[in-house]
């Protein structure tokens, strides 16, 4: 259990190595040749936008082993990245935007199946502390691999990162390949005449799982929602270069790895649900502390902030990974991932227009959002009936465990 830990958290170091370094370098490659803005802008689209075809791309680990085709994948996204070297100028940016397309499809696939194949190679017990850990590997890369992209780009272009970007996926099917399954996945026949609406059944019809991956998508949401507000809080309100966004990213990517260090042991003690209030309550804390007025309660509230939304995400994986057939593992977590990721590329632009009506509104909505959810989701919730029914009897509260209804 241990080697395959071990291998999980590596492969995510990687991942978030190569995904962090290939967005920038994709935008800052484009800039360069174009020196279009928006057409900048668009390389985050491309590789995101892929989010929404999860439900019917997730379906192909309901059909096939997830091992196998996760490597398939790796080594196929590694062929796609080295046609870059083909970009030598305007007339191929074409290029560049289809690769990213690529790379954006692939990883919805990959990162449904890592979802789908943890459970077969880890106890339930384990999963949360793993989910975790890869949280803390993936937010450290965002820190890190910026700046290695940023200075290869100005040594030598855009070629030498494609090829750096190449190769960490022929590294993580290596890795892939060496991780020890401990359980046989379930039959699929039978499931898969079952078709899309069993996977949705089952993301929406399990009452953990359909609780913790809405406090996700909200949490989520009003990350990108409130994007804009920070800036204006930065410049307009504190009156601080923009230079010192990059010391709140530093902040929250600082407390996204604290959060994710800590937050497996509290998933297995208190369960999905009260991890996923529990985040979704910090993340709206971080956004009313950032309208006070002082820099050092903004840089605090961006560390509370990222502890609070790994917590989330966190949570709604676990709780999809412990509370789904493993015949429909795949489709539910691609599924899961896109009512997670799929509401930001709404709410990025409606907090860019809300900011106009003043940076502290669009922060407060945002906690208000939030803290909203938490109310409707607690009172329906199955932590709520336990805690009922415990504080109905002798007065003792249980901790709520994760439960496999495999």
């Amino acid at each position: 259990m241990r080697r395959n830990a071990g291998l999980f958290v590596a492969i995510s170091l990687l991942s978030g190595f190569g995904g962090s370094v290939m967005s920038l370098v994709a935008g800052i490659w484009l800039l360069d040749l174009t020196g279009s803005s928006s057409l900048a802008a668009l390389a985050g689209l491309c590789v995101y936008a892929p989010v929404l075809a999860g439900p019917w791309l997730g379906g192909l680990f309901d059909r096939a082993p997830a091992r196998p085709l996760i490597i398939a994948v790796n080594l196929t996204l590694a062929a796609v990245l080295l046609s870059l070297f083909a970009v030598r100028g305007p007339g191929e940016t074409w290029l560049i935007f289809a690769v990213l397309c690529a790379y954006g499809l692939g990883h919805v696939v990959i990162d449904a199946g890592e979802t789908a194949l943890l459970p077969s190679s880890l106890s339930p017990a384990e999963l949360g502390h793993v989910n975790g850990w890869r949280s803390s590997a993936q937010e450290g890369m965002k820190l890190v691999a910026p700046l290695a992209g940023a200075g290869l780009y100005a040594w030598h272009g855009g070629h030498v990162v494609a090829v750096l970007s190449a190769a960490v996926p022929v590294l993580v099917a290596i890795l892939y390949a060496r991780v020890r399954l401990t359980r046989t996945p379930a039959d699929r026949p039978q499931q898969r005449q079952r078709g899309l609406r069993a996977g949705l059944a089952i993301l929406f019809g399990q009452p953990v799982v359909r609780v913790t991956v809405a406090l996700a998508a909200v949490s989520i949401a009003m990350s990108g929602f409130t994007t804009a507000a920070v800036y204006a809080i930065v410049i307009g309100v504190l009156g601080l270069p923009p230079a010192f966004l990059g010391v709140l990213a530093g902040a929250q990517g600082a407390g996204s790895i604290l959060g994710g260090l800590i937050v497996g042991p509290l998933v297995a003690r208190r369960g999905p649900v009260a991890i996923g209030i529990a985040g979704t309550v910090l993340f709206a804390a971080g956004c009313l502390a950032r309208c006070l007025p002082w820099w050092p309660v903004t840089v605090a509230a961006s560390v509370v902030a990222g502890i609070g939304l790994p917590w989330t995400l966190v949570a709604a994986v676990t709780a999809v990974q412990t509370h789904t057939p493993t015949a429909l593992l795949g489709r539910v977590a691609a599924t899961a991932n896109t009512v997670m990721f799929g509401p930001i590329a709404l709410a990025i632009p409606l907090g860019s227009a809300s900011v106009h009506l003043g940076s502290r509104p669009s922060l407060i909505a945002a906690a208000g959002i939030c803290l909203t959810s938490v109310v409707a989701t607690f009172y329906r919730s199955p932590m709520r009936r336990s805690v009922t029914a415990s504080t109905n009897g002798f007065g003792s509260q249980p901790r709520p465990t994760v439960r496999s209804q495999r």
